[in-house]
């Protein structure tokens, strides 16, 4: 059999193309702002995990081009040999700093982070247990390493316990979830978590991908928002949202942090993070550093934008999050709005599965601090006039 078979009987997105509601690979014109260019017309973007607005931000720019113009285009070579800039180490020791915890490690993608950590952590006879609805980057750093992963239903705290005590005590225990979970906006349950954990002997690590920035104290993350920082064992985070840039971390103690760094093969393999990318991360958390309220306007326009939909009886996922998800159910509905939004100038996501269940689709809307009352209250009858035709 040709291997290639499975691709030309891929049919789905012509499929989608010929109904003219196809939703992916729309072109920006323009930077990623709170109003963008796209295709040739205005836009209101309510579709970006640029949740702190800092890629168009002066100084965050300006550190972006004093890197390029000092270090060059890039490192040529991983970490672990020629690829470890004095930046690399100040970045990691300001991250430190802010997440109080004594050891971070970066890697060059946020999706690699969770490679990286679960792959290098879980070894033979060891079990990792994930909510069902954990990133794509956590199952597959699962199927990375060479532990067995058991599965609960999302939030199903009941059935975390039942797979945490089926597990042999003999066995090392990994619990990963999703601090802000990316397509709900619903926080994780942490507190009970970190009670289970205890129960069973287990470890925690917290994806704060969707966290960072967004809830805890100055935007330090899920565990600071439930006051838990002492009770999760490794943060993992991404800074290609909230920082403005592309890459991520682990924060985790310094033995933990020491032995990802020299086994972890999706870091010992990888080339590091470019300098530019560098200086922009960590101007960007230098900036929330010194004006957390960047944090709370965040929350605040998330907030007005949850008050607007309710008050035009739009259906919603409600949770204390910049991420409003709007019900939209079936694949044709959802796709068929989020075209129409789209030629009204409103941009979102459409969440389909296996993103979601059958019937239950969703618009995934996400906010920026950059935004205004007015470009979110032009953006929410839209909505209105859209989904209520």
């Amino acid at each position: 059999m040709d291997i290639f078979t499975k691709c030309r009987e891929f049919t789905r997105p012509d499929e989608i193309k010929k109904t003219g509601n196809y939703p992916y690979f729309h072109a920006l014109e323009s930077r990623q702002d709170k109003v963008v260019m796209m295709e040739g017309k205005r836009r209101i973007m309510l579709g970006s995990n640029n949740y702190l607005g800092l890629t168009t931000h002066p100084e965050v720019i300006e550190a972006g081009i004093r890197a390029f113009e000092q270090y060059g285009s890039g490192c040529s070579g991983s970490r672990f040999l020629n690829g470890t800039l004095q930046m690399h180490l100040e970045l990691e020791k300001e991250l430190a700093e802010f997440l109080r915890k004594d050891g971070i490690v970066t890697f060059s993608t946020g999706f690699q982070t969770n490679l990286g950590i679960i792959s290098s952590i879980v070894g033979h006879g060891d079990y990792v247990i994930c909510d069902a609805e954990n990133h794509a980057s956590i199952y597959d750093g699962c199927r990375l390493s060479y532990g067995r992963m058991l599965t609960y239903p999302h939030a199903d705290m009941e059935a975390l316990e039942k797979q945490l005590a089926k597990i042999p005590d003999s066995a090392g225990r990994l619990i990963v979830t999703d601090g802000v979970f990316s397509m709900g906006g619903d926080i994780a349950n942490l507190p009970e978590i970190c009670h289970l954990a205890k129960k069973y002997g287990a470890r925690v690590m917290v994806d704060d991908a969707h966290a960072l920035g967004v809830i805890g104290e100055g935007g330090r993350g899920t565990a600071s928002y439930f006051g838990l920082e002492d009770q999760v064992d490794i943060y993992m985070g991404t800074f290609s949202k909230s920082l403005a840039s592309l890459g991520g971390y682990m924060a985790a103690s310094k033995e933990v942090v020491n032995y990802v760094m020299h086994t972890s093969r999706p870091y010992i393999f990888c080339a590091s993070i470019p300098p530019a990318n560098c200086a922009v991360a960590l101007t960007a958390l230098r900036i929330i550093r010194r004006d957390p309220s960047i944090v709370t306007r965040l929350s605040d326009l998330a907030a007005y934008a949850r008050k607007g939909f309710h008050a035009r009886s739009i259906p919603i996922i409600d949770a204390d999050t910049p991420i409003i998800p709007i019900y939209t159910y079936s694949e044709e509905n959802t796709l068929q709005k989020a075209r129409e939004l789209f030629e009204a100038g409103v941009y979102v996501n459409p969440v389909l599965p296996p993103a979601t269940q059958p019937g239950n689709c969703l618009l995934r809307t996400s906010y920026m601090a950059t935004l205004t009352t007015e470009l979110i209250d032009e953006a929410l009858d839209i909505f209105e006039k859209v989904l209520k035709k």
